[in-house]
């Protein structure tokens, strides 16, 4: 089942210096209008990017846009719809909560300067601002090595960059949305204080990994709930695997600091499995994290994109 690398959005290659998330909620007053709107989003898009590639080409830019389903079925009613597209409603097992949080429009947004992402998103507000509002836009960073806001590598045990495209791009299996790919984003806030509290023996349990050199430890000395125990999903006897970019972010504004969890996957399944299992076996960073949004979003290819903004699905 061969994937198409070469027509896919930006869903399977590296997490970016500085990265935006937004959210936007279609305001549903004017169908017509808000598809008219998002077609035109969808038809700008690859120009803004290309000329910020131009003008900025040490900015790497990267995006992906996305649909919920909620927001595929009411702009696109009569067309074919992916095969694993569904709203999330939220998860909750052992006390713990995955809440399903609403919103139509997603966009992921890397580059190296941050002045980059501001003149993108600006250009896409004059888009997409008559007919929706944002729900949620959290500005990421790269924090030193790759690391976690809560100081560990993050992402050690995600795909490759070279093998990264098979576990994140939807191949001929759903032939019609090859190329695309189910993206779920998920806001974590964290106690930091408590996990500043536990002494590095500790955080390295609820981990799994050393913290400075990231070597993995062995089953014994891990939490039985250790992250990456929790996250480790096996389907038919063979572990599954998707291609997380989380990054930092914080607000000494108001003290909160966390991950903003986005992972991309050939098939939403596997994602919806790590998460059950994360909540089964109560996770360790749950007992110290709250989490805020999460919905899944589809990221059509670059040829669907295209269809979209000619309002030809």
């Amino acid at each position: 089942m061969a994937v198409s690398p070469h027509i896919a959005q930006d869903v399977y290659k590296d997490v970016g210096q500085n990265v935006v998330f937004i959210t936007l909620a279609l305001n549903r007053s004017d169908q017509q209008a808000e598809r008219e709107a998002v077609a035109e989003l969808a038809g700008r898009l690859p120009a803004v990017l290309n000329s910020m590639r131009i003008r900025m080409p040490e900015a790497d830019v990267k995006c992906a846009l996305g649909f919920s389903a909620q927001a595929w079925d009411y702009l696109y009613p009569d067309a074919a719809k992916p095969r694993e597209l569904e709203d999330f409603a939220g998860l909750a097992d052992k006390g713990y909560t995955m809440p399903g949080t609403p919103a139509d429009l997603f966009l992921h947004l890397r580059a190296g300067q941050q002045a980059v992402l501001y003149e993108i998103t600006d250009q896409l507000r004059e888009f997409f601002a008559p007919v929706a509002s944002v729900v949620d836009e959290t500005a990421g960073f790269r924090y030193f090595e790759g690391r976690a806001i809560i100081g560990f590598i993050d992402g050690t045990e995600a795909p490759a960059e070279f093998e990264s495209a098979d576990y994140a791009i939807i191949g001929d299996e759903d032939a019609e949305f090859a190329g695309g790919s189910y993206a779920f984003a998920q806001k974590w806030i964290h106690d930091m204080d408590f996990w500043k509290s536990l002494p590095v023996e500790e955080q390295e349990r609820a981990v799994g990994r050393r913290k400075f050199s990231d070597l993995e430890l062995d089953d014994a000395a891990k939490a039985p709930n250790a992250h990456n125990v929790a996250a480790k999903v096996e389907l038919d006897g063979e572990e599954q695997k998707i291609v997380r970019m989380n990054v930092p972010f914080a607000d000494l504004g108001t003290g909160e600091s966390g991950t903003y969890f986005i992972g991309y996957a050939r098939s939403w399944h596997v994602t919806r499995a790590m998460l059950g299992q994360m909540l089964e076996l109560g996770d360790y960073l749950l007992q110290f994290s709250r989490i805020v949004t999460g919905q899944l979003f589809f990221i059509p290819s670059r040829p669907l994109l295209g269809r979209i903004a000619d309002d030809d699905l």
